[in-house]
């Protein structure tokens, strides 16, 4: 599923006549960036959620030949990334899924990072895997990050006042089964994140290559940049 329904405040003014998707980075969309990667992982077919400008995401996804694009509509209610998640749940099967946001872009290392994960997952010990990101290495993030990783791969959440190394880079896999307890309407996925970790069951995988946070118009200068040197 790509998570496509923000209203994208932080990248206005671009945000207040279209969807932040449709942002472009190194000329292309940010979501086309997204269902690239998921094409070259051999996902055939994707749920996407749309609210704000949802016309223009709509008509852009309908010139996609490459990949199955299903919508599912949420101009109705802006329901967070797990309300989006928990609609979208009817038209994701039974088997573990993708989530990964719309903006979110990385420049490949030797290993491509969406079939890692389908490589270890492990549905036996881990209720969600997520794609994480070493704050010290990515490009246009200046938080604190998000998580502590212990050496088998478990994922603690960042206490308060505490620099945790690792950022949640927008992917992640699932076991459905996670959502049978999750509450209807508008409510994010870290909460999921939480009750998984106080199960021991939130894992992550080190991204392998540069992750660039694309938050605001002046960070697509800097992710263009990454881009440019990275095919120097």
């Amino acid at each position: 599923m790509v998570l496509a329904a923000g209203l994208g405040t932080r990248m206005r003014p671009l945000t207040d006549r279209m969807p932040k998707p449709l942002v472009e980075v190194a000329g292309q969309p940010l979501i086309d960036h997204v269902l690239d990667r998921l094409v070259d992982a051999g996902v055939a077919r994707a749920v996407v959620n749309v609210h704000h400008h949802a016309d223009q995401l709509v008509r852009h996804l309908k010139g996609r030949r490459d990949i199955e694009i299903v919508i599912s509509d949420e101009r109705d209610a802006l329901l967070e990334t797990g309300g989006g998640v928990v609609r979208a749940l009817p038209l994701l099967g039974e088997g573990p899924f993708y989530t990964i946001n719309a903006d979110t872009f990385w420049i490949e290392g030797i290993r491509p990072n969406l079939p890692a994960l389908a490589e270890d997952f492990d549905p036996a010990r881990m209720d969600v895997l997520l794609l994480c990101a070493a704050t010290v290495a990515s490009v246009g993030y200046f938080g604190r990050g998000d998580f502590i990783m212990d050496g088998a791969g478990r994922l603690e959440p960042r206490g308060e006042r505490i620099v945790a190394p690792f950022a949640f880079a927008g992917a992640a896999l699932w076991r459905p089964g996670l959502f049978a307890d999750a509450p209807q309407g508008a409510f994010s996925l870290s909460r999921l994140f939480r009750a998984a970790a106080e199960k021991g069951r939130l894992y992550g995988m080190r991204l392998e290559g540069v992750w660039m946070h694309v938050g605001t118009p002046e960070a697509i200068a800097q992710a263009e940049e990454a881009i440019r040197r990275s095919v120097d």
